[in-house]
């Protein structure tokens, strides 16, 4: 959709695009765009990658760039991009502007349209936000995450070459490279993997993390389940549940019981989903 169409506009950070942020993109209606103002910091959904979980266009702009505008000139940038502009959305605890000096309540004094502030959402008391899904996902709370996420955490990234050991000795695996993005606790997880953008999801057994038995090199590693390994480019890693802590094994014969329990204990916590 053109921005010379848009009516409605979500502000934020965006990073995520958890269950908090969908509660704002529920208010914009048919004609609504989401604008995401990129501090730097996304690494749940960094770059473009928020695009895989909303229908609404998506507008990026960098904090460094509009950070010194005052409250009537950030209104007069988003005016001229948004001509027909008549809702902003945006969360309890937005800022914008020179020094974040300026609130929602700021934005309804600035903005001649109506401007909508969604309060926080919930989860058992608990208030949704991207810094508490990070703090998850490096303490390998996947299962929390993905209740705040409302889906499950995933990365993508480039497929490279292994140590060869696996397909050898253990089991075959897809060798993931996934900068940008914040990767989990060292460990063993559940999970579903996806290859050069097929919508069919295989389950997986993932791990992440130092291969402390063999050369110690850090790597991200899925193991598709039951089937056979397809050579790929790309591929993208979607996090179910922690299965257990990365450990070091005195021979690779122990490695791989491990493994296989790995594998029993996966196909357990996979059955459920619809693939």
């Amino acid at each position: 959709m053109a921005s010379s169409k848009i009516e409605s506009i979500a502000i934020g950070g965006f990073d995520g695009m958890h269950i908090g942020h969908q509660q704002l993109f529920n208010e914009l209606g048919e004609r609504g765009a989401i604008v995401v103002i990129e501090t730097g910091y996304a690494n749940l959904t960094p770059g473009r990658e928020r695009e895989d979980y909303t229908h609404y266009p998506i507008f990026y702009y960098s904090l460094e760039d509009i950070r010194h505008l005052e409250g009537e000139e950030f209104l007069a940038m988003l005016r001229e991009r948004f001509p027909y502009l008549r809702t902003i959305v945006v969360g309890y605890d937005f800022h914008f502007g020179k020094n974040r000096r300026y609130s929602h309540a700021s934005l309804g004094e600035l903005f001649d349209g109506e401007v909508k502030v969604i309060d926080q959402v919930c989860i058992d008391g608990d208030s949704v936000h991207s810094h508490k899904i990070r703090s998850k996902i490096q303490i390998g709370d996947l299962s929390g995450a993905n209740r705040f996420l409302g889906h499950n955490y995933r990365i993508k990234g480039l497929v490279v070459r292994g140590q060869g050991i696996g397909k050898r000795d253990l089991v075959p695996t897809i060798n993931l490279e996934c900068p940008g993005y914040l990767l989990p606790y060292e460990g063993v997880y559940a999970a579903v993997t996806r290859i050069d953008g097929e919508e069919h999801f295989h389950p997986s057994v993932v791990f992440v993390g130092h291969r402390v038995t063999t050369d110690g090199s850090y790597a991200i590693e899925s193991h598709i389940l039951g089937e056979n390994i397809p050579s790929c480019e790309r591929a993208s890693i979607s996090f179910v549940k922690f299965l257990r802590k990365n450990q070091k094994f005195d021979s690779l014969d122990d490695l791989k019981r491990m493994i296989e329990n790995d594998i029993a204990t996966a196909k357990r916590e996979l059955r459920h989903l619809s693939l």
